[in-house]
């Protein structure tokens, strides 16, 4: 049998999209064109690869063997044009990136830049993903690099130490709790909060650990952004539960207070993971050293055991 790549990389989209349009639409094909490309697929391979049904297109039992294997077909190709690229100036490639929201907003965001300014022909596609989740789409080849909190108990993957941080409750100056140092979650959870969007992995760990409390956060408002959040808190629409290292300039600016957590939760593991057995493009492996070797990345490792970087404390 004889296969298009083009053929192969659209079934991949459509699969990943669970949608004809949208996965034709990233390769910029129209959906007549790329529903005749499927038909031929089909009729090549002599079997139906999609389920048409109201939600979308689901893969049948043959389509999940063949994107397996169309995964690791094109991940062969793309590292056969880095190999041949080695030869030429620079590094060339794109690379897919997932991350929870707290190692996204607090690490990776701020460091990247550097990167690509220095591998201009270098391209990264960022998504933000609950940690729960990364594991199995970083062995099933849905991306080449995830980083997570917490522990990783996958099959299909090596785990890394990447970053510590420390989730901690963010105030408006003067509110009542900042008398306290240290307290429980619970006893947060009596005042109104400010928390990312619904979908963001943060709220969905605030709602989480709300739970596991016996309680229901009342979220006020829901900001886009780390950021906007820490506006809201400053201008004293509610608290927020927040990974420290994106609320650290903030604190020292004073726009916000903060009050530690007395929960084994609040200090957090960060890892990077990727498909076990894999050899990485160079770009790609560039990348994950370039993130482990970032300064503030380091600091955090090393002051595991303090709970919060020294950084803050001068």
């Amino acid at each position: 049998m004889r296969y298009e790549l083009t053929d192969l990389r659209l079934f991949l989209a459509i699969a990943e999209a669970r949608n004809l349009s949208a996965g034709a639409s990233s390769l910029h094909i129209t959906a007549s064109s790329a529903s005749y490309r499927l038909k031929n697929l089909e009729q090549a391979i002599g079997t139906q690869l999609f389920l048409r049904t109201a939600r979308g297109m689901d893969l049948t039992p043959a389509g999940e063997t063949l994107a397996r294997h169309v995964r690791g077909l094109l991940l062969g190709v793309e590292r056969m044009h880095d190999e041949v690229g080695r030869y030429s100036a620079g590094l060339k490639g794109q690379i897919r990136l997932l991350a929870n929201s707290s190692s996204l907003n607090g690490f990776i965001i701020p460091a990247v830049s550097g990167f690509l300014i220095g591998n201009p022909n270098v391209n990264i596609d960022l998504d933000e993903r609950a940690s729960k989740v990364i594991p199995a789409a970083i062995a099933a080849g849905e991306a080449d690099i995830g980083i997570l909190a917490g522990a990783v108990e996958a099959d299909g993957v090596e785990v890394v130490r990447y970053a510590t941080d420390v989730l901690i409750l963010v105030l408006p100056t003067g509110h009542p709790l900042c008398r306290e140092k240290v307290i429980r979650f619970a006893a947060a959870l009596d005042f109104d909060f400010v928390s990312m969007d619904r979908t963001s992995s943060n709220y969905l760990f605030l709602q989480e650990v709300a739970q596991r409390a016996g309680k229901h956060p009342n979220v006020r408002i829901h900001a886009h952004s780390f950021d906007a959040v820490l506006t809201l808190v400053s201008e004293g629409v509610g608290i927020a539960l927040v990974p420290q290292s994106v609320a650290i300039e903030a604190l020292r600016a004073k726009r916000v207070a903060q009050v530690r957590l007395n929960e084994p939760w609040a200090l957090r593991e960060l890892n990077l993971i990727l498909q076990a057995g894999q050899q990485l493009p160079s770009y790609t492996a560039a990348l994950v050293q370039f993130l482990l070797n970032d300064p503030r990345v380091c600091e955090t490792r090393e002051s595991i055991h303090s709970g919060f970087p020294a950084s803050l404390d001068t």
